[in-house]
């Protein structure tokens, strides 16, 4: 199959813009504490841990969305819309935190922190899915992300937290951050093959 004939880079340009802007939302969320002591820094550590888990996961988006696009000849306008969606989910990411922040980590909150993550992997496993469908299955994608068992496992465990935050919070925190853990390095193969390429792109 032919790659798509379109030029990438206004994709690139354009989600990078998207997301450092949803980084920097992050960071205006960010309460000051009510009180100038050590005290009222430490009523406001669940709100700083959710800004720094929230940042952790819209960088590894954004590392793994650059690390992709290496890779990736051409789009079209299904990749287009597909990567749109991705961008959508991810501007969910402030307010859903911010959200979860304020109520205390409570299971409501949570529970649509955690919809959104799992929306988030589920768009980004779908544009992967599509580049593929466009490029072939013989293409330097579908060759250097293999099975893809990391994205197998996402839904799967963001799923599970969505339905753990209605019993424990804490459990469902345990899980996001599991899976950050998991995605915080890019795929390797990518960077192997880019190697191999000399470091250019297709």
């Amino acid at each position: 199959m032919l790659a798509p004939a379109m030029n990438k880079s206004r994709l690139e340009s354009f989600s990078d813009g998207v997301i450092s802007v949803s980084l920097t939302l992050m960071l205006y969320q960010i309460q000051l504490p009510s009180e100038f002591t050590w005290s009222g820094l430490w009523k406001e550590a669940h709100n700083f841990f959710g800004y720094v888990l929230s940042f952790i996961y819209v960088g590894i988006y954004w590392n793994n969305h650059h690390h992709m696009f290496q890779v990736v000849r051409g789009i079209d306008g299904r990749i287009m819309w597909a990567n749109l969606n991705l961008l959508f989910w991810l501007t969910m990411i402030p307010i859903t935190t911010t959200w979860a922040g304020k109520s205390g980590l409570l299971a409501f909150p949570t529970a649509l922190y955690a919809g959104v993550l799992f929306m988030c992997a589920a768009s980004y496993w779908m544009l992967e899915r599509i580049i593929i469908l466009s490029e072939g299955t013989d293409s330097a994608l579908a060759s250097t992300i293999g099975k893809d068992l990391k994205g197998k496992i996402s839904l799967p465990a963001y799923a599970l937290a969505i339905i753990v935050s209605f019993y424990s919070t804490m459990a469902a925190f345990t899980i996001f951050t599991a899976m950050a853990v998991l995605w915080f390095r890019p795929d390797s193969r990518i960077e192997k093959y880019l190697a191999r390429q000399g470091g250019t792109q297709p």
